[in-house]
């Protein structure tokens, strides 16, 4: 009877393992799987989806807490010792540092981490020379090395952070997508309806409101456009996180005055917003391989994009959507004065979902990674 190895399957915050959970089911299949992560409410989703499955709470920090990750680490090393996996697998920046860290410390035989984004790239000065000493150091402990698409492979070789040979499973994307249940079905266009105003050309931006999605640019470039083609709307779905990288009091000022812009917060279902829109807008500093590119392109979305890791790499310019440099106020109104053509727009639609579908499917890409987990263990 084959061996079943147990499989430690880590991230920093419980959110995170959304990563993980569909793939369950097929890894219980043939190996012993054990999720780790911080507490949060959202293991009690997974508590209810798995209940065969175990798991283990374990505070990390993911701002820099010297003290506290010390602890940390003391901690994954010690149930790393009791556990005895045959393999570590990270993802996120601070459990991949303290867990390969732990898991090299303890001696566990393959030691993989998933970089879904880097940071460095869009910092400067010490701060930046910490950040790649700890990606620098997360690559020297770890065995194995995913990159989640060109992108980052690239950042990583380019910037010495490591020369161990890595890889991008498949086109890259560690999730996939159900293509099924990211359709104009009967039951989504239903809630669409609702969600849409006839007669106006509708943008949306799906994802936290913080200065790093480039939320401050996206605002100060949808009023001048609107004010010139008061026939558009903009809508934000997303949380706002005020401690972390808030936007500017200007922005948050427009924000909440301007009627073509609605901030609808956070949806547990996006579906409904990608399919009352026209045009998807991801005006981010920086991404590994965003997702919601990938879902509004399943839903039949011309996109604007801006040109960073991930993006780049679902977007073809002039075939399914824009790619502008990020950061700039002007390539944004252009961009989007552009889309107002409906003929253009409609031809970037087109070919919007079945370069999604041929791409990153769920199946094609959770493929992927248990054809790696069987070459390496």
């Amino acid at each position: 009877m084959q061996q079943r190895y147990k499989i430690i399957r880590a991230c920093t915050v419980p959110m995170s393992l959304v990563f993980v959970n569909g793939m369950l089911p097929d890894l219980q299949k043939k190996y012993e799987v054990v999720l780790l992560s911080s507490s949060g409410p959202e293991w009690e989703e997974v508590h209810q989806l798995h209940p065969d499955v175990k798991c283990i709470e374990l505070n990390i920090q993911r701002h820099i807490s010297l003290t506290k990750d010390l602890r940390t680490l003391w901690q994954l090393w010690r149930t790393f010792r009791k556990e005895k996996p045959q393999m570590v697998h990270s993802m996120t920046p601070k459990a991949g540092l303290l867990c390969m860290m732990a898991a090299w410390l303890v001696g566990v035989p393959v030691r993989a981490h998933t970089f879904t984004g880097l940071v460095f790239p869009t910092t400067v000065g010490l701060k930046r020379k910490i950040l790649m000493a700890a990606d620098w150091l997360t690559c020297a402990c770890a065995t194995h090395i995913i990159p989640e698409g060109e992108g980052v492979k690239n950042d990583l070789l380019n910037n010495g952070i490591t020369r161990k040979p890595i890889k991008v499973l498949g086109y890259g994307n560690c999730r996939g997508i159900d293509i099924k249940r990211f359709d104009k079905t009967p039951e989504i266009m239903a809630e669409a309806e609702k969600l849409r105003k006839e007669g106006v050309c509708t943008f949306v931006a799906v994802g936290r409101l913080v200065g790093d999605k480039g939320i401050n640019e996206l605002v100060e470039a949808f009023v001048k456009l609107n004010k010139e083609h008061p026939d558009t709307r903009l809508v934000l779905v997303g949380s706002e996180e005020k401690e972390l990288d808030p936007l500017k009091p200007e922005t948050m000022k427009v924000i909440a005055e301007c009627t073509a812009i609605s901030a609808v917060g956070s949806q547990s279902d996006v579906r409904p917003w990608f399919a009352a829109a026209d045009i998807a807008v991801l005006a981010s500093y920086r991404e590994g391989f965003p997702n919601v590119v990938i879902e509004a392109g399943a839903i039949g979305l011309p996109q604007i994009v801006t040109d960073i890791n991930g993006s780049r790499e679902i977007v073809i310019e002039g075939e399914n959507g824009i790619i502008i440099p990020p950061k700039s106020v002007d390539a944004l109104y252009n961009a989007m004065k552009r889309m107002l053509d409906v003929n253009y727009r409609n031809a970037l639609a087109k070919n919007a979902r079945k370069l999604i579908a041929s791409r990153y499917e769920q199946g094609f890409v959770r493929k992927c990674l248990y054809d790696f987990y069987d070459s390496i263990l």
